[in-house]
């Protein structure tokens, strides 16, 4: 078997067959010594209106028509929706409270000593596989009230355990994205 597939665009059929005879030639010339009085594989055959191995066989009467075949279009890429807002699940490891949690996307809201700021939050429509993740940061307020950084990335809603906030006291998880959320939006808190 070749290393070479048949192309069949055109006139590209024979540059191509010529090209992977002449290629399958040479690496059997390198392999082996050939004797010169052997027939070749790829010497054409006796009588000339026989098709070769590279041709396929065409009646006399038939008319040859150009290859119309169309490959199949590509499937469309996945619609993304953009979410304005984020939903969390966070569990406090001491109380064993689980709580879940709406975030507008660049609020930031915090939970226990962590700060959790959605920056993104894709999703797809319902007819599609399900495929949600957010882009998020995630600080820490230390016991000496400073503000570290602890997480940065991309969370997965279909893998919650993939890039999950694991704190020593406090764990954060994406759960969804939502395009309506019954907490405020941050600027209608500002203007009431």
């Amino acid at each position: 078997m070749s290393i070479f597939s048949r192309i069949s665009i055109g006139g590209l059929t024979l540059a191509a067959t010529a090209f992977a005879a002449f290629s399958i030639a040479a690496a059997q010339t390198l392999e082996a010594p050939v004797d010169p009085g052997a027939p070749s594989e790829f010497e054409a055959p006796a009588d000339p209106g026989a098709p070769t191995e590279f041709e396929a066989p065409v009646e006399p009467d038939a008319a040859v028509e150009p290859d119309t075949t169309v490959a199949p279009a590509a499937p469309a890429a996945p619609q993304r929706i953009t979410n304005p807002v984020a939903e969390f699940a966070g569990i406090d490891k001491i109380t064993g409270r689980i709580i879940t949690f709406d975030v507008y996307i660049d609020e930031t809201v915090q939970f226990g000593a962590l700060q959790v700021t959605p920056r993104i939050c894709y999703s797809r429509p319902q007819t599609e596989e399900p495929k949600t993740d957010s882009f998020v940061e995630v600080d820490e307020i230390t016991l000496d009230r400073k503000i570290r950084r602890i997480f940065t990335g991309w969370m997965f809603a279909e893998s919650p355990g993939l890039n999950a906030v694991e704190h020593a006291v406090y764990d954060v998880w994406l759960k969804g994205c939502k395009q309506k959320s019954e907490v405020p939006a941050p600027d209608a808190a500002k203007t009431n």
